[in-house]
């Protein structure tokens, strides 16, 4: 695997942060290489500047056996974008799979992962703006015409967003679990008139209220990053499914530490989430309200875990709204949100497939 040149992005870290924190840019290189070294295709891994000197950091997995001739070559390349929190790291089970008849790359979100971690606007639209643009910037850098863009939960919902804007750029758009979709519900203020005090709904205690508006004021992952020395252990007890998903690749905690130092690092991409969203589950700016603009030519398909709590009729509403426009809901069995390792022989096989129909 060749690697360009490691840098350190410290703005923002006060000087005692990594003495409390056990992370550091340099301990997250070392998780995920640990991770790569599963590849058994060709990897190309490096920083790609942009023009605001940020740097967004880019895997590219080829074929040994076809990299010499034309064939790739002359294939759409897939392009994986992941979701909040996450990283290259995490698609682990799809990179090898994917990427035997054409090149896929993946990357790092500005603000997530090894990638810059710059200010991100409070305001919903100015982030999502710059997430997007970052995106197109380093498209441009990398010198890519089309491509098929895969995005996954946050991933899908920036993904959504850029094929709206450069419709151009996209060949087939596959959504997979994505976040933002639905509006949020409103109460009915009438829904309970007239029928009783029996069926009234009971307020929530005053102190789940005042607990609910202090953690309103931090950004989502805060918590891993006050407890210290205590996170890497935090994100083992809470998100103990990660080892599971992963345990025949690894008998120890890597993938939780990749993920603990993915998301101690200085808030950045999360300034950026927690602006675009009402709560964890809502979007400020829901794509159903914006889905209309994809062009009527581009393919849209849509990937759901059938055990994930992103609810899949927000898919049935794409395909009402898009009308006769090329569009698919697919809901995989026995997955849940992170359908690409839930059921990756599934997902791979789908995804294989729809990125033949291209070319």
């Amino acid at each position: 695997m060749q690697d360009e040149t490691e840098f350190e992005d410290t703005n923002g870290n006060w000087s005692w942060w990594p003495s409390w924190r056990p992370t550091s840019m340099s301990l997250l290189k070392t998780a995920e290489a640990k991770i790569l070294a599963c590849l058994r295709n060709d990897v190309w891994a490096r920083f790609v500047t942009l023009p605001d000197h940020n740097r967004i950091w880019t895997l590219t997995v080829t074929n040994k056996t076809a990299r010499r001739t034309s064939e790739q070559a002359s294939k759409t390349p897939l392009v994986m974008v992941h979701g909040f929190g996450g990283g290259v790291g995490l698609w682990i089970r799809n990179l090898d799979p994917l990427s035997r008849s054409r090149a896929v790359h993946a990357f790092d979100l500005l603000g997530f992962g090894r990638s810059s971690r710059p200010a991100f606007p409070t305001d919903a639209e100015l982030a999502e703006d710059q997430s997007v643009t970052s995106i197109e910037q380093w498209r441009q850098a990398m010198g890519m015409e089309r491509m098929i863009l895969l995005g996954h939960s946050l991933g899908g919902y920036l993904a959504s967003s850029y094929a709206i804007r450069y419709p151009d750029r996209v060949a087939h758009l596959i959504l997979v679990d994505p976040w933002g979709f639905p509006e949020r519900p409103q109460p009915d203020a009438n829904e309970n008139a007239g029928q009783g005090l029996d069926v009234k709904r009971t307020a929530p205690p005053r102190w789940v209220k005042a607990i609910a508006s202090v953690l309103s004021l931090f950004n989502p992952l805060a918590l891993i990053r006050a407890a210290g020395p205590w996170g890497p252990g935090l994100v083992s007890r809470f998100r103990p499914d990660f080892k599971r998903k992963f345990e025949d690749l690894f008998d120890d905690n890597t993938m939780t530490e990749y993920l603990y130092h993915c998301n101690a690092q200085t808030p950045s991409g999360e300034v950026g989430f927690r602006a675009m969203t009402e709560t964890m589950a809502w979007a400020k700016r829901p794509m159903l309200q914006r889905v209309h603009q994809l062009p009527p030519s581009l393919p849209v398909t849509m990937l759901y875990g059938a055990l994930s709590w992103v609810d899949s009729s927000s898919g049935d509403r794409v395909v009402q709204i898009r009308g006769q426009s090329p569009t698919r809901v697919m809901v995989i069995p026995n997955a849940s949100h992170h359908v690409y390792a839930d059921q990756y022989e599934d997902f791979n096989s789908v995804v294989q497939r729809l990125c033949d129909t291209v070319d």
